[in-house]
């Protein structure tokens, strides 16, 4: 896994490099929305971009991480599926839905039968390198949804450019950024973890507890600034010195929502004492995303060890799958 995390920037490039021979057609008919299909590792690559782009973007962006489509859905969709395997159930059968709603599809996937079944359609896909778990291979998801939104003309190509200058800012402060990850490791060993982000990082925080829950086999949860203010708060009358929480900082927060965090920070205090401010560094919101990521990869690797687990071990998953076929 270390060498997976460290490999990170180089599967930037080789995703770029992708996408730079991978043709994409342009929409033979007026797109009004957008759906983006998957699951885990590969689905959190649809909530990141949706985030970076929503800026920039006109259409609405939805996302989907179920078996089924909302019932917009329609032949001015387009539905992007990503699916790592190209096995996964929940894309591949709302994908069959889109298809048969007409929908518009493009999809990212390394083989399997989502390959199949854009071929047979004659389909737009995206083949990626496999022989990893998803989770592992989140730079080819970011980069190719990046890409089919810039060559259908939605977005430009600033965003490709920011993922290359963030590239470049992990190659260079890579030793800093494994040392504040072992950092937040310790921090985190042996109690519940807590990711507070404002909401234009959930995607973020979702993606480090994602690798806290499959790499160091460890609970926690995520929650958003303003919404946490609104309900869970109240829920820290609860609170005890077991949750370790991690406030993540970046330069880019309203100052509503900056105003927000200091005062949640001062409230939670009184319950805990476990606080640690993970402040982003960059100049754009994909740049500091990445920098994140980054981190808090390390900090999952590094509670491996703490917490004397196998880093690959998803034999409850590989269950879940085995026994779901069998239904």
């Amino acid at each position: 896994m270390d060498k997976l995390i460290t490999a990170f920037t180089h599967n930037i490039d080789e995703a770029i490099a992708i996408a730079k021979t991978s043709h994409i057609h342009p929409a033979d008919r007026e797109i009004r929305n957008i759906v983006i299909c998957g699951m885990g590792g590969s689905g959190i690559g649809g909530k990141l971009v949706s985030q970076w782009i929503a800026g920039e973007i006109t259409l609405p962006v939805s996302l989907c991480q179920d078996y089924t489509l909302p019932n917009f859905v329609d032949k001015h969709t387009l539905v992007i599926g990503s699916s790592y395997s190209g096995n996964t159930e929940e894309t591949l059968a709302a994908l069959d839905i889109a298809h048969q709603k007409g929908a518009l599809i493009k999809c990212i996937s390394s083989g399997g039968t989502l390959q199949q079944f854009c071929k047979d359609n004659k389909y737009d896909v995206i083949i990626v390198p496999g022989g990893n778990q998803p989770r592992a291979a989140i730079a080819y998801s970011l980069v190719q949804l990046l890409h089919i939104f810039r060559s259908m003309g939605m977005i430009s190509g600033k965003s490709l450019e920011e993922i290359n200058l963030g590239k470049e800012a992990i190659n260079a402060n890579l030793e800093a950024n494994k040392a504040e990850g072992k950092k937040i490791a310790d921090f985190l060993f042996g109690k519940v973890g807590i990711i507070y982000s404002e909401a234009s990082y959930e995607g973020v925080a979702v993606r480090a507890r994602q690798q806290l829950n499959e790499n160091s086999k460890f609970l926690g949860w995520t929650h958003a600034i303003p919404e946490m203010n609104h309900n869970e708060l109240v829920g820290w009358g609860g609170g005890s010195d077991k949750f370790a929480v991690i406030f993540i900082r970046t330069e880019d927060m309203n100052p509503r929502n900056a105003a927000r965090m200091d005062l949640t920070h001062e409230i939670i205090s009184k319950k805990t004492p476990h606080i640690y401010e993970l402040k982003a560094k960059g100049e754009s919101l994909i740049e500091r995303s990445l920098h994140l990521i980054n981190v808090m990869d390390w900090a999952s690797y590094y509670l491996v060890d703490l917490n004397k687990v196998d880093v690959f071990d998803i034999k409850v998953i590989n269950h879940l799958k085995d026994s779901l076929a069998k239904i």
